[in-house]
């Protein structure tokens, strides 16, 4: 699919939005209205929609530049707003005990200050407002007047800070008269959000940006954004995936230093140290890649690979067996990590040119060994993961074949909680739970170290399920939910929208 010129659609409606349960949907944004004007005085213009997302296989893999699986969820970050004269922005949010209203002014020297040290919604905010002006290049903004509502959990893995982002750079652009396309608003966001201070990949704003209610996304990222829509194939028997919440909060915010930030640091440096070994360290696109990634390295290696007579998919399936095996040849002594000082001689550097190279000083990380044989080895089977998924969905041909996706799932799972250590015993017990209960396959999505896990089973089975999942989980470990809390923990999803522009009739 191409995605030049891709502009974001203009709703009149929610249906047009939504397939689920229209209703809620349309008081939702009664009530959004109603409430826009209480604040402000005035209707707003119009409202900027963005979904979460859940990654259906692929993980901690986009920020190498390798392709993913994701699809949007119905649950959205919602900004009504209106543009004003004068440079002020005040923010509200409906859920104002939570997140407290604030006001910011333009500034020319730096547009907004932001201190990723502290931690605060409005710093979401104002860096998708700070991003957007960026890429508008513009000096003279219109003031705004706006109000959030998001119901995508937080810190479950289901991607709400993506989420606000897309949906401030699509309200700031459009407050200040301006149209960026699809892929400029996937760069925009992906470039604004690491003014927070966590270095994430583009996964989560592409799938917010770009996402179709029927269809999964094949996203590559390199050497160029590339979004393919994917099918669920058909079979006699439906399919559906649940996720559940583990309620284990993962603040990437927080951790970001022993977990997310320490992940990206560590598969840079893997990319250095394959990079020399195989002796690409002196060619040009590897010297220039800024920073290098573990997609690059492969790229480059195979750049002369006669693939005339092999298929993409058999081309991607070559290269990973061929990279898994040369992860075990370079990295398989070290299975049990290298210090900072023999990566650091490996690559003749010293450790502080070591961590001035893979940004170390932008992102701070916090660990004694670099567990680089795991990461590499589960970046490649990943990857090949990801690639089976998609080939396993357009080549099923009316067989069913969902008992094979479920086990690719099953393999993510062993490798993010073994190789990538991204999992945690809550997020281990909800996917043995769901297989113990019907599932063929469960896994994490999102960062890990807490949120949600994704399952895939037959629709028939899905609200005996999450009855059992409740029974063995939640009452277990979380009694005092409610009945309301339950129904928002875990609840069976299916391909969603992307980003929409409402019009607000006056």
């Amino acid at each position: 699919m191409s995605i030049q010129a891709k502009v974001v659609p203009v709703a009149n409606t929610v249906s047009e939005i939504y397939s689920g349960d229209i209703s809620s949907q349309e008081e939702r944004y009664l009530n959004l209205i109603n409430k826009f004007q209480e604040i402000y005085g005035t209707k707003p213009q119009f409202i900027a929609r963005s979904p979460g997302r859940v990654n259906v296989i692929g993980e901690h893999i986009d920020y190498c530049g390798m392709p993913v699986f994701p699809m949007a969820v119905e649950q959205d970050t919602l900004i009504a707003f209106n543009s004003k004269d004068g440079t002020a922005v005040n923010v509200a949010n409906t859920n104002s005990k939570k997140y407290p209203s604030f006001v910011f002014e333009y500034s020319k020297e730096n547009i907004v200050t932001i201190d990723p040290k502290i931690h605060a919604w409005s710093n979401y905010y104002k860096c998708g407002y700070k991003g957007a002006l960026e890429k508008m290049k513009i000096d003279n903004p219109k003031g705004m007047d706006c109000l959030v509502d998001g119901d995508v959990p937080t810190g479950a893995g289901l991607s709400s800070s993506s989420s606000l982002v897309c949906t401030v750079v699509l309200a700031t652009q459009k407050a200040n008269g301006y149209e960026l396309d699809k892929e400029q608003i996937v760069n925009t966001s992906v470039a604004s959000e690491r003014y927070t201070g966590v270095n994430g990949g583009g996964m989560d704003q592409t799938c917010s940006v770009m996402a179709t209610r029927s269809s999964a996304l094949f996203i590559e990222f390199h050497p160029f954004l590339k979004v393919t829509p994917v099918k669920f194939p058909s079979s006699e028997q439906k399919y559906a995936f649940v996720v559940a919440n583990s309620l284990v909060v993962s603040d990437k915010h927080i951790t970001a230093p022993v977990c997310y930030n320490l992940r990206v640091v560590e598969t840079r440096i893997a990319s250095l140290m394959l990079a020399q070994t195989l002796k690409l360290d002196q060619n040009s696109t590897v010297k220039e890649a800024n920073p290098l990634t573990m997609k690059v390295v492969m790229d480059v290696l195979f750049a002369n690979q006669d693939t005339s007579s092999m298929s993409e998919v058999d081309i991607w399936i070559n290269r990973l067996n061929a990279m898994l095996a040369h992860t075990e040849t370079i990295f398989g002594d070290h299975v049990d990590g290298y210090s900072w000082k023999e990566c650091a001689d490996y690559l003749h550097m010293s450790i502080e040119e070591l961590k001035l190279k893979v940004r170390a000083d932008l992102y701070p990380v916090r660990a004694e060994f670099l567990q680089i044989y795991k990461r590499t080895k589960h970046v490649f089977s990943e990857t090949l993961r990801v690639v089976l998924f998609r080939q396993t969905c357009e080549e099923a041909k009316g067989s069913d074949v969902y008992p094979e996706l479920g086990n690719l799932m099953n393999q993510s799972q062993d490798s993010c909680d073994k190789l990538f250590d991204c999992s945690c015993k809550e997020l281990n017990e909800l996917c043995q739970t769901a297989r113990d209960n019907g599932s063929l396959g469960s896994r994490l999505t999102g960062a890990g170290w807490g949120g949600c896990t994704i399952s895939l089973l037959p629709e028939s089975k899905v609200e005996s399920f999450i009855q059992s999942v409740k029974d063995s989980y939640y009452k277990k470990h979380f009694p005092s939910l409610s009945e309301e809390q339950l129904k928002n923990s875990i609840f069976a999803t299916k391909p969603g929208s992307g980003m929409y522009i409402v019009n607000v009739k006056q």
